[in-house]
């Protein structure tokens, strides 16, 4: 029974740790508590009430927009055409417009939400003053939001270049720009861009690096319909981090994780290398010296007829196996001479497809020809002229150079939104470019902060998040059910058995406490002085006296025993009462207890 409940522990402990971790799984977020403290949250009511207040920066910033205003201040909306487009479709006409959020909204907190669908879109900004790449780190953060959800469709954003004839007017996809950074979707490809434009030192021109794709699952922050923090760290040192929500979930360096690499091979392969008629690539050779054995015959076939086959004696041989269906009827528009002779249709035989083996022609059935052995080849053997695999010479490249510190990049000026989406209500709120972290930090506490708080606060509870996973997993059902049958299931196990022992126990003590009375003990002690004397000893007429006066003690003694047995539990087992029984058994007035039934019923 110790084993069980040891068993019954261990199995409750198991499942409070998986709903432990469940519940840790669900934190996106690292230490952000810090940052949020100074937001005035009363979640006194029972729904969340947040005094909501404007972010401002705490220190040195080069760009900052919440869109709380309602205004496009400082935005200019693009009035040119994409190049290489179907005219229809080529102007950024698409529609933009600062509205709160759907779902958990901010009371005061407004944002930039893309509304068009199947249209270009592009507006810009220029920042306050342009970032140059020297001694400090540039930081990118904002937030998106895919209110209706994503199907084909990108919300990143591009750090301009500063040039002289930058006109924010004429801002589209081919604009110089240094930086693209953020998430972008199309079909079952969740991307999250983090591309910058390299100088090459020696032509001019400028290469686009990407960063290794990150390790994680991005799917939900695209399906969630939740606000997302984003943000790109990069260092004078040429590393960057890129962060969701105040998680790495990339990290890196410019130099050595990025595609195609900064910095190009010092040696390439000579374009004018060629290699010789009579180079040998073959590693292995047809033996010369092999030949065909004689008793080998390559026209023997490779199955043949069973030669031990014995046709069935139920087969039907002058059954076809196949017989025109007698219930299809000619179609009235059929045309003899358009269409030619009409048929009816082919049907199995029905004579044969039960209780017999087959019918029409009976064949042999073919097996694996024992004598076949294909068309003869000589063995292979190693190529003693074998050379290896040819490869061009390398020779220096040319266009070698080597930038130590391509975290140098072209100045930015500008920030700006270049998107198409085949999904509408895009929401982008809070952007902020500067070089210090905890300025950053304490941005997105009092705005991506806030709404995260009223997010987790209009969370559904536990069973409806649990019927909500179903949707999507099926199987999970299984897994309900077993998690609810397994705690009856146990219950079951460890009640039934208490209940069979206690009925063993109550069935023992019930033959200890039986009582044995003074005329049993002198019959049984008669018998066996019977036995001793043997079969020629016989009772007299006093024996049968003898045997009333028996039966008036057993009557005497069965119920002084009841009555001992009434006031069983006044008595206690003392001294005194033990004797008076001792007495009343010598005298034949009440029952005679063995020594035995005093003990058990003392201890």
């Amino acid at each position: 029974m110790q084993f069980q409940w040891d068993w019954l522990c261990f199995i409750v402990l198991l499942f409070s740790a998986v709903s432990a971790e469940s519940q840790a799984s669900e934190v996106e977020m690292e230490d952000f508590d810090k940052n949020s403290e100074d937001a005035n949250v009363d979640t006194g009511g029972s729904s969340l009430e947040v005094m909501y207040k404007t972010p401002s920066p705490t220190g040195e910033v080069y760009f900052t927009e919440t869109f709380d205003d309602g205004m496009l201040s400082g935005w200019v909306l693009s009035q040119t055409k994409k190049e290489d487009t179907n005219e229809d479709i080529a102007k950024y006409d698409g529609r933009w417009e600062i509205e709160p959020l759907k779902e958990n909204m901010v009371p005061g907190d407004r944002g930039l939400v893309l509304k068009s669908v199947a249209k270009h879109h592009a507006i810009s900004a220029m920042l306050k003053q342009p970032f140059i790449f020297n001694s400090k780190p540039l930081i990118i953060q904002y937030e998106v939001n895919f209110q209706d959800g994503i199907d084909c469709g990108g919300a990143y954003v591009k750090l301009l270049s500063k040039s002289k004839d930058l006109n924010l007017e004429y801002f589209y996809d081919k604009t110089s720009y240094t930086i693209m950074f953020g998430p972008d979707k199309c079909g079952e490809d969740y991307k999250l861009h983090f591309i910058f434009r390299h100088k090459h030192p020696k032509t001019g021109d400028y290469d686009e690096k990407h960063a290794k794709r990150p390790d994680v699952d991005l799917k939900k922050f695209y399906t969630d319909r939740k606000t997302h923090l984003y943000t790109l760290v990069l260092k004078p040192d040429n590393t960057f981090e890129v962060s969701i929500d105040q998680t790495v979930v990339g990290k890196g360096s410019l130099l050595e994780d990025v595609v195609p690499p900064v910095n190009p091979p010092k040696e390439i392969e000579d374009p004018n290398d060629k290699k010789p008629e009579d180079w040998d690539e073959r590693a292995k050779i047809p033996d010369p010296n092999a030949v065909k054995p004689d008793d080998w015959n390559e026209d023997e076939p490779p199955n043949v007829e069973d030669p031990d086959a014995v046709k069935p004696d139920d087969w039907l041989d002058d059954e076809p196996e196949y017989i025109p269906d007698p219930s299809a009827k000619k179609p009235e528009d059929w045309d003899e001479e358009m269409d030619g002779e009409w048929e009816a249709p082919q049907i199995p035989n029905p004579k044969c497809e039960k209780g017999v083996s087959g019918c029409g022609e009976w064949v042999r059935p073919l097996i694996n020809n024992p004598n076949y052995k294909g068309k003869w080849k000589p063995q292979m053997i190693d190529n003693p002229d074998y050379q290896g695999i040819w490869a061009p010479q390398k020779i220096p490249n040319p266009d070698y150079f080597e930038d130590p510190n391509p975290f140098q990049m072209t100045q930015v000026s500008a920030i700006g939104l270049e998107l198409w989406s085949m999904t509408s209500e895009i929401y982008f709120d809070n952007f902020i470019i500067c070089s210090d972290k905890e300025v950053a930090d304490q941005w997105a506490a009092d705005g991506w902060g806030l709404k995260k708080l009223v997010a987790s606060a209009n969370e559904p509870g536990m069973f409806s998040q649990l019927i909500t996973a179903t949707e999507e997993h099926p199987w999970l059902w299984i897994l309900y059910i077993l998690t609810l049958a397994l705690p009856v299931g146990l219950g079951i196990l460890f009640c039934w058995p208490s209940k069979k022992i206690d009925e063993d126990l109550e069935y023992k003590k019930t033959n200890v406490a039986k009582p044995i009375t003074k005329g049993e003990l002198e019959q049984e002690v008669q018998g066996q002085d019977e036995e001793l004397e043997g079969p020629n000893d016989t009772a007299g007429d006093g024996d049968e006296g003898g045997e009333d006066e028996d039966s008036e003690e057993e009557n005497e003694t069965a119920q002084g025993s009841r009555e001992e047995e009434g006031n069983k539990s006044n008595k206690s087992g003392s001294e005194d009462e033990m004797k008076e029984a001792d007495e009343s058994t010598g005298s034949g007035d009440g029952p005679a207890k063995s020594v035995r039934k005093r003990r058990v019923r003392k201890d």
